[in-house]
């Protein structure tokens, strides 16, 4: 039982970690910590890395206290969490920075109807180069208008 219970929560987090993107991404990237995330709309260095990166190592550091929870205490729900918030860490790094800003060269030649919509969802938050106007998307949640027929 707790093996089904377990992997309810981990599906319960994952989900729920889309909703954290987007509101970390608008209330916070966008509000007092756009210092941190303005390289990542116009590039103002030279290095591979982004100050941008800094949330991901938030994140990493959140994931890592419950899996510490989970091994050291009886609060057994810290394994199932952190892996949830890793697995959709792991999912939005394949999403976001390979498949859409190409920080790897792989997968640039998807070219199916949800990679299009996708890309052009993200693309129309990108016009913004500014702290105003930070709304965007999911990697799960995509508005259908952006899922057009070629």
């Amino acid at each position: 039982m707790n093996i089904i219970i377990g992997i309810g929560v981990f599906l319960a987090v994952f989900c729920f970690m889309e909703f954290m993107a987007w509101f970390t991404h608008k209330y916070i990237m966008h509000g007092f910590l756009w210092s941190l995330h303005k390289d990542h709309h116009k590039k103002d260095h030279d290095s591979w890395f982004e100050r941008n990166d800094a949330f991901f190592i938030f994140y990493a550091v959140v994931s890592m206290s419950f899996f510490y929870a989970g091994a050291n205490t009886d609060f057994w729900y810290g394994w199932p969490i952190g892996f949830g918030i890793m697995a959709y860490g792991a999912a939005y790094f394949m999403v976001h920075d390979i498949f859409i800003h190409q920080r790897f060269k792989m997968f640039r030649n998807a070219n199916n109807w949800y990679s299009r919509g996708v890309r052009r969802a993200h693309k129309m938050h990108h016009k913004h180069l500014g702290k105003e106007h930070g709304e965007c998307f999911g990697m799960l949640f995509v508005p259908f208008k952006y899922f057009k027929k070629k």
